[in-house]
């Protein structure tokens, strides 16, 4: 139930009996109409900015339409005012049978806020995908919990998601693997060795060396590179892979696919690519300009075979294959997202660290071309997380052998809160996860505020259950609602409310922090009512002798209970019952 939505077809209706009227010319485009909150509450509920956007096409004054606008709509019995403010601007207020309709709403529907927008629309969601060489660092954290939290909400909204992992398999860091793999297995063979600049010095590496020697003994001691090499290569691979799934499973994320790179090598799958984009006229042979920065004695043209991304918005045609004939880093990822368009989704959305800024445009253009622009391609940077830590910040670096992994997190402060935290900004901007202030029970820390209230509505459901109130969802669905009139109880109703507005907000901008965002605003609605009853006896949530009362109330909160449990739900945290 999407009140927001109900109302602006209100609206809609309203303008087409003007038109119907005379009042209005025929044909305006009403697109642009919208109904939302107000910016300053003491405005109204909602607000419409229709005779705003209709003035111009309409060749009339904002405010004469407004005023028509308002007669029709505070005929509906749902409106109590409708107040024309400024220039044109409509508030709108609501009864309050609207908003306790509302908590009744919650408490009856299955999935109160789930949205249809999606239409069943396959959309894969690609995140993590990072390189098998080891654990996942806290690096990692924020573009897996991103990723797994907007792949939850557009599920949410009504899209058919896959979670997918593409491993970078294919490249020159598994043959490093390889080979610092190996420097283990000779060390578990009682061997001294050194690790080279370049490779892998990392502890984690050693049991792998160990498990190589159980399987293999000592087939590969003292054996030159090309005899063990590949073998290890692809030990070397899975024991990280496993690693990574531990990690992610930690996390609370469960992938549906796995995609390796490798197997896009010696299958024609990156010939047959390509050969699409040439069939379009979109591959050719050239030489590109020496890049920004770079002298002419520093450089050397040479001949490459390029793809003509600029036709589809990227700044510089692209190369795809060396002059050696060598696959550029760019084919497989060209090769990858051909698949993806072949297997039939809708839209894609990559999910890549800031520091694969540069590839976004090469890449919408790849898929803008190999889908005939049928196939969107959005693509979500997470910025850098900071980690801090008895006020001195953790240094990470993978090839020292010295980092901060996901598994360091999670055991430190626990899934919910590194997930509900990671999400209290937006993907593109900086984050700083102090190991302190995420753990302090404060209003300054809002996974701890959120959770708070939920399992304070757990404690006062608990506790009219032991005074024999029945507090199931379609007993309180059923209990007589009225009585819930006072402005503190309206008002969390109203925050109810926004949630399914908010839900199709978030997902059409695929943006799941706003989902992190509401609820610690519904929570604190929700404590300063719990505060408010401190003060006015009348607004206690247990009402001594009038279980009628008592049962409304419980109603009211019962539904603020089921939107923070959706709400974590989609972020992929689990609601506290109670707090410890």
């Amino acid at each position: 139930m999407n009140l927001f939505a109900e109302i602006r077809v209100l609206v809609i209706d309203c303008l087409d009996a003007l038109v119907a009227d005379g009042r209005l010319p025929a044909g305006l485009e009403t697109g642009a109409v919208t109904v939302e909150p107000p910016r300053d509450a003491a405005h109204g509920d909602m607000a419409t900015n229709a005779a705003m956007v209709l003035a111009k096409p309409a060749g009339l004054k904002p405010r004469d339409i407004a005023d028509a606008l308002a007669g029709l709509l505070a005929d509906d019995p749902r409106i109590t005012v409708a107040e024309v403010a400024g220039p044109g601007f409509l508030n709108l207020r609501l009864a309050a049978d609207v908003w306790q309709g509302i908590v009744r709403a919650a408490l009856a529907a299955d999935g109160f806020g789930r949205a249809t927008m999606g239409q069943g629309q396959k959309v894969n969601v690609e995140y993590v995908s990072a390189n098998p060489t080891g654990p996942l660092h806290v690096g990692h954290t924020r573009g897996a919990v991103f990723g797994d939290a907007l792949a939850s909400l557009l599920d949410f909204a009504g899209w058919d998601v896959t979670r997918e992992y593409y491993i970078n398999d294919g490249g020159a860091q598994v043959d490093v693997l390889a080979r610092s793999v190996y420097l283990r297995y000779l060390e578990a063979h009682g061997q001294a060795v050194s690790f080279p600049d370049g490779t892998y010095p990392g502890d984690y590496l050693i049991d792998t060396g160990k498990a190589l020697k159980a399987k293999a003994g000592d087939a590969y001691v003292g054996q030159p590179e090309d005899v063990w090499l590949e073998e290890v290569r692809e030990f070397a691979t899975d024991a990280m892979m496993a690693l990574i799934r531990d990690d992610l499973a930690a996390l609370g994320v469960t992938m549906d696919k796995f995609y390796s790179e490798k197997s896009l090598y010696g299958t024609g799958l990156i010939e047959a690519a390509i050969a699409d984009l040439d069939s379009k006229g979109l591959i050719y042979k050239g030489t590109l300009e020496p890049p920004k920065g770079k002298m002419p004695e520093d450089w050397e043209p040479r001949e490459q075979t390029l793809f003509k991304s600029t036709e589809f918005g990227d700044d510089v045609d692209r190369p795809i294959m060396k002059s050696d004939g060598a696959w550029t880093y760019f084919a497989p990822d060209i090769a990858y997202h051909f698949d993806k368009v072949q297997r039939g989704y809708d839209q894609l959305i990559d999910v890549f660290g800031a520091d694969h800024g540069g590839y976004v445009k090469r890449m919408k253009a790849a898929v803008a071309a190999l889908s005939g622009g049928k196939v969107p391609l959005d693509i979500k940077l997470t910025q850098l997380v900071k980690l801090f830590k008895n006020g001195e910040p953790f240094k990470m670096s993978k090839r020292a052998g010295t980092f901060i992994t996901v598994r360091d997190v999670v055991d430190a402060v626990g899934k919910d809160v590194t997930r509900f935290h990671m999400l209290t900004r937006k993907n593109d901007a900086p984050l700083d996860f102090d190991f302190d202030k995420v753990t302090e029970q404060s209003k300054d820390n809002p996974v701890f505020y959120v959770q708070y209230a939920h399992a304070r509505i757990a404690s006062v459901l608990r506790k009219a259950t032991e005074e024999g109130i029945a507090v199931d969802d379609a007993t309180l669905a059923e209990a007589d609602l009225t009585g819930l009139t006072h402005a503190a109880e309206l008002k969390v109703a109203q925050k109810i409310a926004e949630f399914p507005r908010l839900v199709e907000i978030a997902a059409r901008t695929n943006e799941p922090h706003r989902i992190a965002f509401y609820l610690y605003e519904m929570a604190s609605e929700f404590h300063a009512l719990w505060n408010r009853g401190n003060d006015d006896t009348s607004l206690r949530f247990l009402q001594s002798g009038d279980s009628s009362a008592t049962q409304s109330k419980i109603a009211l909160i019962r539904a603020v209970a089921v939107v923070i449990s959706s709400g974590l739900g989609i972020l992929g945290v689990t609601p506290a019952e109670e707090m410890r």
